[in-house]
């Protein structure tokens, strides 16, 4: 399994995989023209053809074996310059009666764009048949987590000081989210899919029109919508949990539609970004490997970014790797990878 950056011949493949994603999947709809655009803005952005500040860097785990995309994330270089990038920040609002010794606090949502200009890190999906027991040793979440680390790190004067992560939020078991049930609906005059299916193709501009620009009192939010806020989809918690190892951690602010917790971080205080470094690459044909390889290998180049699990750790400022390592990252004996220890 390896990571590397979507090509035009992607196409059938992402499709794919954005079928499989489902509702509240919003960066990835099932679109085949949007997936399109998706693709050549990502090629743009490798080619180093488009502005820092609105790049789209696209990536997809393929599996060697079969030439399958098995998953794909994103790294955004910046969020809200085009297109407004909106979310809710829980706050508090205090009442009291000083003449009845009476007093109330309530949690209310407010209407925000306090992230434009970071940086995001975003759909990350794997399909179904490359999780659980049966790929535990593959570790394929992991590899399409933190690669995205390892590419910022070794560019990292492409982006901003924070990243973030919105997180899919609460769904039940028909697939409804209680928190859209109770609060979106009555503000937009469509269902969610469609609300999400706009917002996925980049049409914005409705939620900063039809959302209220008041703070919305939470009290009056049906009980089960009110403890969707800050959760996660069941199949989402892997993804956040690998996310708050690496520093992330929720700080008030919520998706709109399903109340998911975006999680945020400085980028340099981000695990994977501090921590991995550089080594210079040996290639032995017969190098033993270990039974569960616990360090990622990223190339340092920009175009041909490849990234993968290798089988050993390095040794001072060198690593050694096998021949069949050495070509799944397209490297030789004397180039240089960025390590990662996980």
């Amino acid at each position: 399994m390896r990571i590397r950056p979507i090509a035009r011949a992607d196409a059938d493949g992402l499709l794919a995989l954005a079928q499989q994603a489902g509702v509240g999947f919003t960066s990835l709809p099932s679109n085949r023209e949007f997936l399109a655009g998706k693709i050549e803005s990502s090629v743009r952005a490798f080619e180093e053809r488009t502005p820092v500040n609105d790049r789209l860097y696209f990536f997809v785990l393929e599996d060697e074996d079969n030439g399958e995309l098995a998953g794909c994330c994103a790294v955004e270089g910046q969020v809200g310059h085009e297109v407004p990038f909106y979310n809710y920040r829980l706050g508090t609002l205090a009442h009291s009666s000083v003449q009845l010794d009476l007093h109330r606090t309530i949690d209310t949502l407010f209407l925000s764009s306090d992230h434009t200009g970071d940086a995001e890190v975003c759909s990350l999906f794997l399909r179904p048949e490359y999780r659980g027991e049966a790929n535990k040793h593959l570790r394929n979440g992991a590899l399409l987590s933190k690669a995205r680390w390892l590419f910022i790190a070794q560019f990292r004067d492409r982006f901003p000081e924070k990243v973030l992560a919105e997180m899919r939020g609460v769904f039940d078991e028909q697939n409804r989210s209680p928190f859209w049930e109770s609060l979106g609906k009555h503000f937009f005059p469509m269902d969610f899919n469609e609300a999400d299916r706009l917002t996925g193709l980049g049409q914005k501009s409705f939620i900063g029109e039809l959302m209220p620009r008041f703070p919305i009192y939470t009290t009056f939010m049906a009980e089960e919508a009110r403890a969707c806020i800050g959760q996660v989809h069941r199949h989402t918690r892997p993804a956040l949990e690998m996310l708050k190892k690496e520093g992330l951690r929720w700080e008030g602010y919520i998706d709109i539609f399903d109340g998911g917790p975006t999680v945020e971080a400085y980028i340099d205080d981000v695990r994977a970004v501090r921590n991995s470094q550089l080594y210079q690459v040996e290639i032995a044909a017969d190098a033993s490997e270990e039974s569960v390889s616990r360090w990622l290998a990223a190339t340092t180049s920009m175009q041909s970014f490849t990234a993968a699990w290798i089988g050993r750790a390095p040794t001072r400022d060198t690593i050694v790797l096998s021949s069949t390592e050495a070509q799944r990252l397209g490297v030789t004996s004397g180039d240089t990878v960025r390590l990662l220890e996980t």
